[in-house]
């Protein structure tokens, strides 16, 4: 095989979860007089860090605002969050069957810049978490996406040299790359499925 491992991001690749984040930021950040659009949201907010992006915006405001006047709110838009995905779920039924299947002849990994409580939870309820040999999320290496490490921290820890990367957005494959590994640049997670198989067939 071409690749001794396979590297997923979770937003927007595994989870159909962008929309939801971003409509929990929208109404988070209104009252602050930050009105967020799709459009930069997804060029501009898709992959970095929730710290990074609300340094951004705060800054661009005109007045600016300070960063630690909006950045309280976090806690309250992850909350939001959680609920939203409990009440539904936020992955595609042909997903959850390709990672079944791809776990049983290549080491599984998610590398993501969401928090731990935002990506295990839902792997688990979904009842697919045991197929990833292991997860590096949030704050759980020195520097996040556009950065190389997390992707060099799931590799080191299930042992890739040759993973194969798969991700959605700008910051995330700059990370694949700088890690040295080969990058999927998936279309929108509906069409991971599709896309993943096309890629693995073909190589």
């Amino acid at each position: 095989m071409s690749w001794d491992a396979l590297l997923f991001d979770f937003d927007g690749v595994l989870a159909d979860t962008e929309p939801v984040h971003y409509a929990c930021w929208r109404e988070i950040l209104q009252p602050y007089g930050i009105q967020l659009d799709w459009g930069f949201y997804q060029k501009q907010c898709i992959g970095v860090s929730d710290r990074l992006m609300i340094h951004t915006l705060a800054a661009e405001r005109v007045p600016p605002i300070p960063f630690e006047e909006i950045w309280p709110e976090y806690e309250r838009k992850q909350i939001l969050f959680r609920e939203r995905l409990e009440a539904s779920p936020p992955f595609h039924v042909e997903t959850v069957e390709l990672i079944r299947n791809l776990s049983a002849q290549y080491k599984l990994a998610v590398v993501s810049s969401s928090g731990r409580t935002e990506v295990e939870p839902p792997l688990e309820r979904a009842g697919f978490r045991s197929c990833f040999e292991t997860l590096v999320c949030g704050r759980e290496v020195a520097n996040l996406k556009p950065a190389p490490d997390p992707y060099l921290k799931a590799a080191e820890l299930l042992g890739a040299r040759r993973p194969l990367v798969i991700e959605d957005s700008e910051a995330g494959v700059t990370a694949g790359r700088a890690a040295g590994f080969e990058v999927l640049r998936v279309s929108d997670a509906k069409s991971v499925p599709t896309q993943v198989r096309a890629h693995l067939l073909v190589r």
